[in-house]
């Protein structure tokens, strides 16, 4: 596997014809556009970038504005059958589609707004219902004020305080930690009275403009108020749910069409201006290079100026991986921790193998991994998530290793008849010699756990050592990340680390081992499980850095 070989291109035509190229750039695919000033910055020409406002970012912003649903989402769709239509065209149909929308949202959002009026007001009225009393004539008073509300029970205590003011609270419920209620005073003295009243912690309830009668009668007609409002709502959001249905495929298309134009207008600010001809410069893939040079074959007044990649040009050189199919998932990972220099070297297929061996090392399960593998494949037919296509192929591996094992589901002996079937006596491991079985305990296969496979491992005591190592490789990853890769921070996280696996692996070894076994000590646990690494963990880490400094320069 290798990095992709890229040529470097100038592109030069007249004015009237940028357009036209910067659309079939697109259409190849493969173009990958660089800023063309500074490829031309150090000629004594006079050329000028292109920096024109892009004429359909308000159409576009208002295309992805439009209210039309919570479920409905932008994704891309042919829109071969609109191509005929300009811009001009697609503004006025969008217009009256928005209109349209905007009728129907105003309609959903006025009834919410009512019912939502309507209902709080009905929680007021709950509390009004021990008043008997007008509402609409006792809040027309010309010469006294109301306000309704509640009041803390500790502070309706206090109300004696104000016995010489000139006002009266009149409670009508109570639920224990509340008086509800309200209070009265003349127009000229209910400033003072609110005041007090919001010293007292006095909350007040807003009735609405439309609530008449007694609070027993606004109860019962606000509640057929609002069932006569639910009801148009739902004809609302029919009516709504059948123009998304219609229109909103024609909606989705416009936004595709606008949202290319408006990406190929963006691409012409990399677009350098030399009297009436353009500049362009970029990258293609090299076995690409025959099929784009094709595209320009009818236009007469554009060249191409090729020459590799590296050689000359200012731009960094973009580096796409290449890689077979097995390989290709995993890819993710090497983008996920940056990709290597375009000289450099790919190491994508190194990362597959070892990470889908060791994976069937760890978890060899011929259940297991045969379950995780279909789940694997599932996730990526239907999503077409990498991370499907990577389960799928370590879920093998683990089953692979779990027929070796001898371990289904957990079950150590469950291959047992299959292996007597072939001849064999023991399992394919215990047919191997000492020799053998250490060095594969040296690699990790857990032939001294008695060949033990399966996720079931993690359960057991040493199972949070490997889980320890997820937390170390987190502390190693932000103590690089912050204070930068430098020598000493490399060494001194991977100590760290080590230090974090071995306190996780030792808590939890403690914890296991002590509810199968009764009660151990710290110090007999580090001695069985720390103290005898410690060394080969010590030459691990400088055998790591050494590398790590060694295989830099084709990463770099």
């Amino acid at each position: 596997m290798s990095i992709e070989k890229m040529e470097f291109l100038t592109i030069v035509g007249v004015m009237k014809d940028l357009d036209r190229v910067l659309a079939k750039c697109v259409e190849s695919g493969c173009f990958h556009m660089t800023d063309a000033s500074k490829e031309t910055s150090g000629n004594n020409e006079e050329f000028i970038r292109l920096d024109e406002e892009n004429p359909y970012k308000d159409l576009l912003k208002r295309i992805v504005d439009i209210n039309i649903g919570e479920n409905f989402s932008f994704n891309e769709v042919s829109t071969d059958d609109i191509l005929a239509m300009t811009t001009e065209d697609i503004d006025s149909s969008f217009t009256q589609l928005e209109k349209e929308f905007k009728i129907q949202s105003d309609e959903i959002y006025e009834l919410n707004s009512k019912i939502k009026e309507c209902r709080q007001a009905m929680l007021q009225m709950k509390h009004l219902k021990g008043m008997h009393i007008d509402l609409e004539r006792l809040l027309n008073c010309s010469h006294i004020k109301v306000r309704f509300g509640r009041l803390p029970c500790e502070s309706y205590l206090k109300l004696s305080y104000y016995d010489n003011k000139t006002f009266i609270f009149m409670p009508y419920d109570d639920d224990g930690n509340y008086k509800w209620g309200f209070y009265l005073a003349p127009i000229d003295s209910i400033k003072e009275t609110d005041n007090i009243f919001k010293s007292l912690y006095f909350e007040r309830i807003w009735l609405p403009d439309f609530v008449t009668g007694t609070p027993e009668e606004e109860y019962s007609n606000l509640s057929r108020k609002i069932e006569k409002m639910e009801e148009k709502k739902s004809i609302a959001v029919e009516c709504r749910s059948r123009m998304i249905s219609d229109k909103g495929e024609l909606v989705n298309k416009y936004f595709c069409r606008i949202k290319y134009l408006y990406d190929l207008f963006e691409m012409r600010r990399n677009v350098t201006v030399y009297k009436e001809k353009f500049y362009m410069t970029g990258f293609v893939p090299k076995k690409c290079i025959e099929e784009f040079k094709k595209l320009f074959d009818s236009i007469n007044t554009v060249s191409l100026v090729i020459k590799p990649a590296g050689e000359g040009n200012i731009e960094k050189t973009p580096v796409k991986l290449k890689n077979n199919s097995f390989s290709k998932p995993f890819s993710m990972f090497v983008e996920m921790y940056g990709l290597p220099s375009y000289n450099g070297f790919n190491p994508t297929m190194l990362v597959a193998v070892t990470y889908t061996l060791l994976f069937g090392i760890m978890f060899g399960d011929l259940g297991q991994g045969l379950v995780i593998s279909l789940v694997g494949y599932f996730v990526y037919r239907k999503k077409g998530n990498l991370l499907g296509a990577i389960l799928q192929r370590v879920g093998l591996s683990s089953a692979f290793f779990g027929l070796v094992y001898g371990s289904v589901f957990g079950f150590e002996h469950a291959l047992d008849p299959l292996y007597k079937s072939m001849g064999l006596k023991h399992k394919p491991l215990e047919i191997m010699d000492n020799t053998m079985v250490i060095l594969l305990g040296a690699i990790g296969v857990p032939v001294f756990a008695g060949f033990s496979g399966g996720i079931g491992v993690l359960a057991g005591t040493t199972g949070g050592y490997i889980i320890g190592f997820l937390f170390s490789a987190l502390v190693m990853w932000a103590m690089e990340k912050l204070p930068g890769k430098k020598a000493v921070m490399q060494i001194v996280s991977m100590i760290v680390g080590l230090i974090v696996c071995y306190a996780f692996g030792t808590a939890w070894f403690m914890i296991v081992y002590s509810r199968a076994n009764g009660a151990v000590g710290l110090a007999t646990v580090l001695g069985w499980c720390v103290i005898p690494f410690i060394i080969p963990d010590i030459i691990k880490i400088v055998l790591a850095y050494g590398l790590s400094r060694k295989l830099r320069k084709f990463v770099a």
